[in-house]
């Protein structure tokens, strides 16, 4: 027996880089849908790790639904505001608290009263917002921009980030407190290559979703169409999965979707093909060498050393993840924020190409 889990009304939602359905088979999902379960009736903060697209959000949202808790489910992007905005999205404003705040505004800590508020890529957040969350997450109480009056919440924290929180404490770009403060309870959420016994029911899921919605009759799947489905190492998690659902059926005919009706790009792991160990002429691995390599510019009085290996790691990190700046910041162990700047610092963002989320 099969455990899906949907968004509210999905079928209206604009497409995105989110998981719109979850599936728990495979014995990997199983497990971690039972610790969802364990979990969610205590009032413990929640600490969702997992690649976009792999379905953090819908998992957060059975939490929130299995706590009891009678408030809404507010979700938040922590990487869609600015840094000028995020504090009053969060925590609310008075009128006249800053130019353009015409009126008073609660924030989404108000707003997900007696309920769970939920902080996606919480490894985005700026280091001086880190420090009010964590105040507000041991005070239990917010305090609007423009008021000194403090205002005591109820709510349930759930966070979920797609990079290495512990890489990003040790770079200096997440506080380590906070960090422990949102890990009471970690779930890691596998990447859909990892948990390859939920393929093929999230493959049928979508195919009879789709199928309605494009006013089709019976539509099925190949048996060496499921095969390749099963085999492919879906570098997009289910968002991909869904994506190339949804096209077979659009090009499929009489009924049947065959191989050559999925579309899919090469299998890559992580945010680019797979490829041997870089090794030098005496076998040595390329991390093995790259102490000799930084005393060699210590020796040879490189100037600027450290802003030069920053540099040419940040631009061979980027170009590694073919322009991806997500992929790029979770490779890196540092936030989409950081990373965006200093590929303006360099440049890399200068021919007008846009932030690549898949």
């Amino acid at each position: 027996m099969e455990k899906v889990l949907t968004l509210p009304d999905s079928g209206t939602h604009v497409l995105s880089i989110r998981a719109k359905a979850q599936v728990f088979r495979d014995p990997a999902s199983v497990k971690v849908l039972e610790i969802a379960d364990l979990v969610a009736p205590s009032e413990a903060t929640v600490l969702i790790i997992g690649d976009t697209g792999t379905g953090k959000e819908l998992l957060a949202r059975h939490i929130h639904e299995k706590s009891g808790r009678a408030g809404p489910f507010v979700a938040v992007n922590c990487g869609a505001f600015s840094e000028n905005l995020i504090e009053a999205e969060l925590f609310g404003h008075e009128q006249g608290a800053f130019t353009g705040a015409q009126g008073a505004r609660a924030g989404w800590f108000e707003a997900a009263q007696h309920g769970t508020l939920f902080l996606d890529e919480i490894g985005d957040l700026p280091l001086a917002m880190q420090v009010k969350l964590l105040r507000v997450i041991q005070e239990r109480q917010v305090v609007r921009i423009g008021s000194r009056r403090p205002l005591d919440i109820d709510v349930r924290l759930i966070a979920a980030t797609n990079i290495d929180l512990a890489l990003a404490v040790a770079a200096g770009n997440f506080r380590r407190d906070l960090y422990y403060r949102l890990g009471v309870a970690v779930i890691r959420l596998p990447a859909l290559h990892e948990r390859p016994g939920d393929i093929l029911p999230l493959a049928r899921h979508f195919l009879a979703t789709y199928r309605v919605k494009l006013r089709l009759g019976h539509v099925e799947l190949s048996p060496a169409a499921q095969q390749v489905l099963r085999d492919y190492d879906w570098p997009g998690n289910i968002r991909e999965l869904e994506n190339v659902i949804h096209y077979a059926l659009i090009v499929s005919k009489n009924g049947i979707i065959q191989c050559d009706d999925l579309r899919l790009h090469k299998t890559y792991k992580n945010c680019a093909p797979a490829r041997e160990p870089e090794t030098d002429i005496g076998g040595a691995r390329a991390i093995d060498l790259l102490p000799a390599a930084i005393r060699d510019l210590f020796d040879n009085s490189h100037p600027a050393i450290f802003e030069h290996v920053e540099e040419v790691l940040v631009r061979q990190a980027f170009a590694h993840c073919n322009g991806n700046q997500v992929k790029t910041a979770s490779l890196l162990g540092i936030s989409r924020n950081v990373v965006r700047a200093q590929l303006k610092r360099y440049g890399l963002l200068g021919d007008g190409r846009q932030e690549s989320a898949a």
